[in-house]
C-alpha cells in the first residue's frame, strides 16, 4: 500500500504555469481543462492567496466527459483559439492533468493551422508548482527571445519572480526595489509580475540580475549569462547583497552610503528593541516554520543566526512530510510557528497555545500592502516587531483580571500530588511554549485539584491528570 499524504504542500506545474503566464500583459491563457479546474485557479484560489477576484486573461477550453471519454479535446480547443485571437495577443495553450491523461499533444495541429498559438506542456501530473515555474520562465525565453546578441546597459538590473500565487511579492518586491534604487542601480524589467512578453528579449541587456525566489528563477537567470543575486534575509545577508550589488555596478561608495544611512532610518528600531528589556525574551523563544525553501531558511538564518531565537525545525514546502510534522507538534510546540493554513489546522487539533503567523500558501492571507516585507532591512523590523508585539499579547493574557464570570468551585483545603501525577504535570508543561509555560502548568494544575474534588479524592494521580491534558 501506497504512502498517505496528508495534505499536498505545493501546487501543480499546471497551476504554475497559469500564474506565470498570466502575469505577463499581452498574454492570454487558454487551459485545455475542465471548467472546474478554471475555477479554482482562475477565480477562487487566486482570490484568496493574491487577492485578486480573477484572472482576466484565462480562458478554459471547458472539456466535457465527451472528450475525454472518446473525441479528444482538438476540436474544442480550435473553436477557443478561434474566438480568443487578437491582434497583440499573444495565446499560450497549456495542458492540465486532465488533458495530459487522455494523451493530448497540440503541437502539430497548432504548427498546421495556428503557427502562431504557442502550446506549453505544463507535465501537471509529474512537477510541483516551483519546478513548473522554473521551466515556464526558462519556456518564454526560448520560444520568445529575439535571438540578438546581449547589449549590457550599465547600471541596470532586473527582478525575476514574482508571479500570481507567491507568498507577500507585492511587499517583498517593493523592499528590493527600494534596496536596488539606494543602492544606485536602475531598474529596469520586473519580470513577468510588470511586464510583457516582449520584455522578456530584453533581460539579458540588464547588467545585474536579482532573482527574487531560491525556488524557481534560476534556469532562466542561467541562460541570460549575467551576474545573479538573490533576495536577502536579515540584516547581515541584506547588507551583503547591497555592497554585491554595489560591486558589480561599480557604485562601491553608494553602497556603503547607504548602508549608514540605513542603519540610522530603516534598521533603528531593531537596535532600539534589542537595547530594550524586549531582547531578554529572545534566547527563550521556540519557532518553527513551514514555507518556501527562500522563506524557511531566511528566517532561520535571521532569528536564529542573528537574533539568537531557537529554531525547533525549518522545512521547505517541497519537502515536508506533513504526517511527520504533526507528529513534532505534538510532542514540542514552538512559540510561534511561520506557516501555511494546513499547519494553523495542526496547531488548533492540538489545541495548541502556539502563535501562528502566515508565512506562505496555501493559505487564506491577504498580503497586497506594501508594508509588510520579510525580505531586506524592512523585513527584518517588520518580523522583530510582529513577534514582540504577539509577546505582549501573551504577556498581557496572563495579567490577572477581574472577570465577570460564575462562581466556581473553591475547596479550603488542597489535594495532595503523587510523583507520577507531579511528573506528568511537568512533562505536559515543558510542551507548552516557554513564556506560557507558568500560566499554562497554573491552569492545568487547577483543573486537575478540581476533578479530583469531584470524585472524592484526596489525592492527584497520574489518571487524574491526564484526563485534564
Amino acid at each position: 500500500m501506497g504512502k498517505t499524504v496528508r495534505d499536498e504542500s505545493t501546487a501543480s506545474a499546471y497551476w504554475a504555469a497559469v500564474n506565470t503566464f498570466c502575469a505577463l500583459s499581452d498574454v492570454h491563457v487558454i487551459a485545455d481543462a475542465p471548467v472546474g479546474c478554471y475555477n479554482l485557479v482562475g477565480a477562487a484560489v487566486i482570490d484568496y492567496t493574491d487577492a485578486i477576484p480573477y484572472l482576466e486573461n484565462f480562458t478554459p477550453t471547458s472539456l466535457t466527459e465527451k472528450e475525454i471519454a472518446s473525441s479528444g479535446s482538438s476540436e474544442i480547443v480550435r473553436d477557443t483559439i478561434e474566438k480568443l485571437q487578437k491582434p497583440g495577443r499573444q495565446l499560450i495553450l497549456v495542458s492540465s492533468a486532465e488533458s495530459e491523461m487522455i494523451g493530448s499533444d497540440h503541437e502539430r495541429m497548432l504548427a498546421m493551422q495556428f503557427p502562431l498559438v504557442r502550446f506549453f506542456p505544463s507535465n501537471s501530473l509529474g512537477e510541483n508548482e516551483w519546478q513548473g515555474r522554473d521551466r515556464a520562465l526558462e519556456w518564454l525565453f526560448k520560444n520568445f527571445d529575439d535571438g540578438k546578441p546581449a547589449s549590457v546597459e550599465p547600471g541596470t538590473v532586473s527582478i525575476i519572480g514574482p508571479t500570481y500565487g507567491c507568498f507577500n511579492s507585492p511587499s517583498d518586491l517593493a523592499e528590493l526595489k527600494r534596496l536596488i534604487a539606494g543602492t544606485g542601480g536602475q531598474l529596469q524589467h520586473v519580470y513577468p509580475f510588470e511586464s510583457s512578453l516582449e520584455d522578456i528579449s530584453d533581460l539579458k541587456n540588464s547588467e545585474v540580475i536579482v532573482i527574487m525566489y531560491h525556488e524557481f528563477g534560476s534556469r532562466l537567470g542561467s541562460l541570460l549569462n549575467r551576474p545573479v543575486l538573490y533576495g536577502p534575509f536579515g540584516i547581515d545577508e541584506t547588507s551583503n547583497f547591497i555592497m554585491d550589488l554595489a560591486r558589480l555596478l561599480g557604485r562601491e561608495s553608494t553602497g556603503e552610503a547607504f548602508i549608514a544611512e540605513e542603519k540610522g532610518t530603516t534598521l533603528r528600531p531593531l537596535w532600539d528593541l534589542w537595547r530594550g528589556p524586549q531582547a531578554e525574551w529572545f534566547p527563550t523563544i521556540r519557532f518553527g516554520v513551514v514555507a518556501a525553501s527562500s522563506y524557511a531558511n531566511g528566517l532561520k538564518r535571521f532569528l536564529s543566526g542573528e537574533m539568537g531565537m531557537q529554531c525547533l525545525f525549518s522545512h521547505t514546502t517541497e519537502e515536508t512530510d506533513n504526517n511527520a510534522l504533526r507528529k513534532t507538534l505534538a510532542n514540542s510546540q514552538p512559540q510561534f510557528f511561520f506557516g501555511r493554513i494546513v499547519d494553523k489546522i495542526y496547531l488548533a487539533e492540538l489545541d495548541s497555545k502556539t502563535r501562528f503567523i502566515p508565512a506562505g500558501f496555501p493559505g487564506p492571507i491577504v498580503r497586497r500592502a506594501l508594508g509588510t516585507p520579510f525580505m531586506g532591512h524592512s523585513g527584518a523590523v517588520f518580523l522583530l516587531q510582529e513577534i514582540v508585539n504577539a509577546l505582549y499579547d501573551m504577556l498581557f493574557n496572563f495579567l490577572p483580571l477581574n472577570r465577570q464570570s460564575e462562581a466556581t468551585e473553591t475547596h479550603t483545603q488542597k489535594p495532595e500530588w503523587n510523583a507520577e501525577a507531579k511528573a506528568l504535570l511537568n512533562e505536559a508543561v515543558k510542551k507548552a511554549p516557554f513564556i506560557s509555560q507558568i500560566s499554562f502548568g497554573r491552569e492545568l494544575k487547577k483543573k486537575a485539584e478540581q476533578l479530583a474534588f469531584r470524585q472524592g479524592q484526596n489525592t492527584v494521580t497520574r489518571e487524574t491528570v491526564s484526563l485534564v491534558l
